[in-house]
């Protein structure tokens, strides 16, 4: 901002040198600190920080040097990833700037004895403890072929790695180049361990998730592995851990349930966030032009699907779901009210006090994203559900809510729906439906505005409408 002190930020450089490995695949060369020194006992990549004056491939060369007495050509230095760092003591952050090196001369040795008592090559897929929480975030950025990662942690982390913490890392993707539709090659190490060798990869990615994908197709030749044959699989790149986590977690426990109406899991690489999956037949209905007796007949099995993967495994009871709404209502409202009218916000703050005097309800596994454009119809009329990276258990009414706007004006898709669902909703779970409808709306007012996606906006702003008539 003009007239503002500007933000500054130091910023260190990280060699990952990178030699083929073995059996266990790519190796890189780690050290472990010693003394006097910031994560002493803890292993880590070459690393130091910028001398005055000096650019940043001039410092990784420099650090090589100085701390593993390997000599690197300038030439040989390529951009890996970049991670915005904020350790968990004080408030100032960092950029750390890593660069992957596969040609060197010398062996690397401990040049440095009073810092560094470990130096040795370990595989991507077996990175060694303990481990710096920072370096550990960048190395998971790399090994999934990212270009950069967010790390803030906060007071009370430990500066080293622990799997059991909530990690703090947010992986960010960068934008594919124009036309291209190659694997990053460690996405595409992961995917022919899964499947066999790839003859063709063809991003399909939905542009507004955020998530990339592409379509795999299985080398046709003879030889071990299940691509051997042939085939087509899908690789899915999560936008982050909790996709990542949460849709891993449903093919694992209640999408087999569904059948052939859901892909099947064949591999999770977690720190890559990628998953590989098997394909389905099945079109998009999103878009698609069909009868009205059609769309009801649609509607009819989807209900009986819905219930399927409701009564896959068994309900858990509520915990604080009002408060962590009404929590969430709020933060979107304060993005949202420039776009809100009065009667808006009225309405929406009243369902908010509504919803938080209802009874717990019992929670169910749910899809989290059940509108037309993750369900297939097959040539044959079956309906297929996929992305499931936003379920989780949930109230049974929360998986109607981006369905429902389809019912508008149309009554007889929402009897064709709950017919086949079973049951007709309860009066409670009625207003329920309403409340969590107006918070999703306002959740998509707030993300549609600020990422210029005027169909999520109008969505929303169409749900408000039909809430004030009902």
């Amino acid at each position: 901002m003009s007239g503002a002190e500007r933000h500054m930020v130091p910023v260190d450089v990280h060699l990952v040198l990178r030699r083929g490995g073995g059996a266990h695949g790519p190796e890189v060369l780690l050290s472990r600190r010693a003394g006097p020194v910031y994560a002493s006992g803890l292993w880590h990549l070459p690393s130091g920080h910028l001398d005055p004056g000096e650019d940043m491939v001039a410092a990784v060369i420099r650090e090589a040097r100085e701390e593993t007495g390997v000599l690197i050509e300038a030439e040989d230095v390529t951009a890996a990833v970049t991670v915005h760092h904020r350790p968990p003591v004080g408030s100032r952050s960092q950029l750390g700037v890593f660069f992957e090196v596969r040609r060197w001369s010398g062996h690397p040795q401990i040049m440095e004895p009073d810092r560094c008592d470990g130096m040795d090559w370990y595989p991507l897929d077996a990175l060694p403890g303990p481990m710096v929480a920072y370096c550990r975030a960048g190395l998971n950025a790399y090994r999934g072929g990212l270009p950069a990662a967010v790390h803030f942690q906060r007071p009370g982390d430990t500066i080293e790695y622990d799997p059991a913490a909530p990690d703090r890392t947010r992986l960010l993707p960068g934008p594919p180049p124009p036309g291209a539709t190659e694997l990053p090659h460690l996405l595409r190490d992961f995917a022919e361990r899964a499947i066999g060798r790839i003859e063709q990869a063809t991003e399909v990615s939905w542009l507004r998730t955020g998530s990339r994908v592409w379509r795999l197709t299985g080398h046709g030749g003879s030889g071990p592995g299940p691509g051997s044959g042939g085939g087509t699989w899908y690789l899915k790149r999560h936008r982050g851990r909790k996709f990542h986590d949460r849709e891993v977690a449903a093919y694992r426990s209640w999408v087999p349930a569904l059948g052939p109406h859901a892909p099947r899991l064949i591999a999770a690489d977690t720190p890559a966030q990628a998953v590989v999956v098997t394909a389905l037949a099945g079109r998009p209905l999103h878009g698609m032009v069909l009868t009205p007796a059609d769309e009801a007949r649609v509607q009819h099995d989807l209900g009986r699907l819905t219930r399927t993967l409701h009564h896959s495994v068994p309900e858990r009871p509520a915990g604080t779901t009002a408060a962590t709404a009404a929590d969430k209502i709020e933060r979107h409202l304060e993005a949202a009210r420039p776009h809100l009218t009065e009667d808006d916000e009225a309405l929406v703050l009243t369902l908010a006090d509504a919803y938080a005097d209802l009874p717990r309800p019992a929670l169910v596994p749910t899809h989290g994203d059940l509108q037309y454009r993750n369900i297939l119809l097959t040539p044959d009329g079956r309906l297929q559900l996929l992305d499931f990276e936003r379920s989780e258990y949930n109230t049974a009414t929360r998986d109607l809510v981006r369905l429902s706007d389809t019912w508008t004006g149309r009554p007889d898709l929402r009897t064709a729906f709950l017919t086949g669902y079973g049951r007709h909703l309860t009066p409670t779970e009625e207003l329920r439906l309403d409340c969590e409808a107006a918070f999703d709306a306002v959740s998509g007012i707030a993300y549609g505005t600020r990422h210029h996606d005027p169909e999520v906006t109008e969505r929303a702003h169409r749900t408000l409408r039909h809430l004030h008539t009902t």
